[in-house]
């Protein structure tokens, strides 16, 4: 579950404020103790902006053919269509 950046801070502030220990805290909110201490560490370097969401970076993948490599691959291939056949036998 996604929580805004104030239901994280209001979070923080219930946590802190609490006679309870963190642990116990935590486990009444329904909260992963690493997910707390992430989002604190983050409030404790950066405020409030840094609890913001960040947009998931696409997966790189590995072998993707370069866009400027793949138009070379396609040109040689209308240019030389018998070349083709070598690699779309097997």
């Amino acid at each position: 579950m996604r929580y805004p950046a104030s239901e994280k801070l209001e979070i923080i502030r219930l946590v802190e404020q609490s006679h309870l220990p963190v642990r116990q805290t935590l486990d009444r909110l329904g909260i992963p103790r690493s997910t707390f201490y992430v989002w604190y560490d983050k409030y404790q370097t950066g405020g409030i902006d840094a609890l913001q969401d960040t947009a998931p970076m696409p997966a790189r993948v590995w072998n993707r053919i370069p866009d400027d490599i793949r138009q070379q691959v396609i040109d040689l291939a209308l240019e030389e269509p018998e070349l083709l056949l070598i690699f779309t036998e097997n």
